[in-house]
């Protein structure tokens, strides 16, 4: 199966120019792509931009000089019949961007959701002449980052304040969890994922025949779906039915609820240091952005302890105490760092005009002084879709 460059690029410029590209991302790949356009447009030395996907996404190449359709290898990606009927075997996704990238004079790679499989090729890369980008410089520090339990034990040899857990793989493991830690306000998720997809209060459990923690509406779950409470009686009977589960069975956490606000850090870093970050917590609809030591003193020896390398997302969460403690690192940008760009420092900009050469290497102290704190109200926008025959 042949996956060509877009033949309707609005690039004029040549492959003599440095080049960066954006691989496909979760969610941020189209804002940081516009941010690009706007450094591009004040920069001294022009470069072109490249974004790829494994989809047709107009609304994400409009803002892209030249735009590549990414390769597939697994039937998550593809429709599974045709991927059984290609006429060629399917070329990996990272070499194929190599390939493209050698030819456009790419120096900057960030790859976006495939970490994993561009790190365990970072040596070629760097052969090319290719700053690559995956979140980490390991596979291994990528993978612990993507195992919460793993993760989490990491940070306590650390001695980084990190949220508890204690990993279940069947109701059993559960009930005896529940019987040891439920005097307290409790939750699960998935030992992978992303979107809080898994996550969920519990609510009622029993100590010593009587039932604490807060009630939760046995409908309510079904019809609040974005509160993600649940009773636990129905969590557990849920969980100790599921078809689902029995075919592909799920590592799950147990962990203490914790009660203070929760905060996502976006950061630019490179090797383990923290070259830029802004901090930014949501009070209904509306996101406050800043700079929050206190987060970041948690979040600098996070980064280093992972070698955090890239454009990364953390999340904390205070605890009863209002002490951080860290949830996770998303070895990607976040969804919302565009919201960065309103408190005067463009994260995206910040990260790219250094690793193409463009600028200095940023000091963090001298960034955040730059930051103007703010509130930022995200809305939907709509975008015209052409149909795409070659879906």
């Amino acid at each position: 199966m042949k996956i060509p460059a877009n033949d309707n690029d609005h690039t004029t410029s040549t492959a003599a120019s440095p080049a960066v590209w954006l691989a496909e991302g979760q969610s941020s790949q189209r804002d940081m792509l516009a941010s690009l356009q706007t450094l591009k447009n004040h920069a001294d030395t022009s470069f072109n931009i490249i974004a790829s996907h494994r989809h047709n996404r107009p609304e994400i190449f409009e803002f892209a000089d030249s735009v590549y359709r990414e390769p597939s290898i697994s039937t998550a990606d593809n429709d599974e019949q045709a991927v059984l009927e290609s006429a060629e075997p399917l070329m990996p996704r990272w070499q194929f961007v190599l390939e493209q990238a050698q030819k456009n004079n790419v120096k900057v790679l960030l790859t976006g959701r495939n970490g994993i499989d561009y790190e365990a090729q970072r040596e070629a890369f760097v052969a090319a002449g290719i700053r690559l980008l995956t979140g980490a410089a390991s596979v291994a520090a990528l993978e612990v980052i993507d195992d919460k339990f793993a993760f989490m034990q990491q940070c306590h040899e650390h001695d980084i304040p990190v949220a508890e857990a204690w990993r279940f793989d069947n109701v059993a493991e559960l009930e005896a969890l529940l019987a040891t830690y439920g005097h307290q306000p409790l939750c699960v998720k998935p030992v992978t994922g992303i979107f809080a997809q898994g996550f969920w209060r519990l609510g009622k459990v029993k100590e010593m025949g009587k039932e604490v923690g807060e009630q939760y509406d046995s409908f309510e779950h079904l019809y609040f779906t974005e509160e993600k409470k649940i009773n636990t009686t129905q969590f557990i009977n849920a969980y100790a039915n599921s078809v689902m589960v029995r075919e592909r069975p799920i590592p799950m956490l147990l962990m203490p609820y914790l009660s203070g606000q929760e905060y996502s850090i976006d950061v630019v870093c490179e090797y383990g240091e923290v070259l830029a970050a802004v901090t930014r917590y949501k009070t209904g609809k509306i996101q406050h952005i800043g700079y929050e030591q206190a987060v970041m003193d948690v979040v600098i020896p996070l980064i280093k302890a992972f070698g955090c390398d890239g454009i990364v997302s953390v999340q904390t969460k205070a605890d009863d105490d209002g002490y951080h403690r860290v949830l996770e690192i998303n070895s990607r940008p976040s969804g919302g760092i565009d919201y960065t760009t309103h408190s005067g420092v463009d994260l995206t900009q910040v990260g790219f005009a250094y690793w193409l050469g463009l600028t200095d290497k940023p000091i963090l102290a001298d960034i955040a002084q730059q930051i103007t704190p703010c509130q930022v109200r995200s809305i939907m926008v709509g975008v015209k879709v052409e149909e795409d025959i070659t879906e």
